[in-house]
């Protein structure tokens, strides 16, 4: 596959296949990625992989947490307080594109809530990578977590797999690191759910949009 391909059919998978993916491609797709690009070669980035019963009981007891009601508490905030345009437009375009692969109406709250949850079982994949780094690097040190979060997911397809980052699943970062035994001062990113994409699962049809070149390109002669 090449690059381009690999990046231009990419998407985010939420319905995957029960079949297993091996250590060993997970193992490849690491290290591939490990080359990636970071600021003076810090590479900040640490990886937990979750599969079997690890992976459930990380859902069980995120679905346990938000069934009593418990409040999300992530390492940082993700979205803006206050949503402006254009991306409050392409937020709410991005969620009706979704719900409506997923055959949801307006006001049908209690799919809705399912549909949030299915975040947290990692929508049926076999395999996820939580992605930490350390509490005291610089901002820039972002970039370089987004660079390698990048070089998984194209990794990933060359395996076959497909994959789906999530912060989400960053949402009770105190859970996740007692169950992976992480300590404080790692601060959790994202997770990144992977496996086998089901093709005939309609959420896997819908697309985002993507803007022109030339909506956010300026050209300098």
């Amino acid at each position: 596959m090449d690059v381009t391909t690999a990046i231009k059919d990419r998407k985010s998978v939420r319905a995957f296949l029960d079949k297993p993916v091996s250590k060993e491609i997970l193992h490849a797709m690491l290290d591939t990625a490990r080359w990636s690009a970071s600021g003076v070669n810090t590479q900040p980035w640490t990886v937990e992989v979750v599969t079997g019963q690890t992976q459930q009981c990380i859902t069980d007891t995120i679905l346990d947490l938000r069934a009593r009601a418990v409040a999300e508490d992530p390492d940082y905030s993700y979205y803006p307080e206050q949503w402006r345009e254009p991306y409050k437009s392409r937020r709410k375009a991005t969620g009706l594109a979704l719900y409506g692969a997923l055959g949801i109406g307006k006001g049908e709250t209690e799919r809705m809530v399912e549909a949030k949850n299915n975040n947290y079982r990692f929508f049926g994949a076999p395999a996820a990578m939580f992605l930490f780094m350390d509490r005291d690097m610089g901002t820039g040190t972002w970039i370089d977590m987004g660079i390698f979060l990048q070089s998984l997911m194209l990794a990933a397809r060359e395996h076959g797999l497909e994959s789906c980052p999530q912060a989400s699943l960053a949402e009770y970062p105190n859970t996740v690191r007692e169950i992976l035994k992480v300590p404080e001062d790692k601060l959790l990113v994202c997770g990144l759910s992977l496996g086998y994409a089901d093709p005939d699962a309609p959420v896997n049809g819908y697309r985002t949009e993507r803007e022109d070149v030339d909506t956010f390109t300026r050209w300098h002669d």
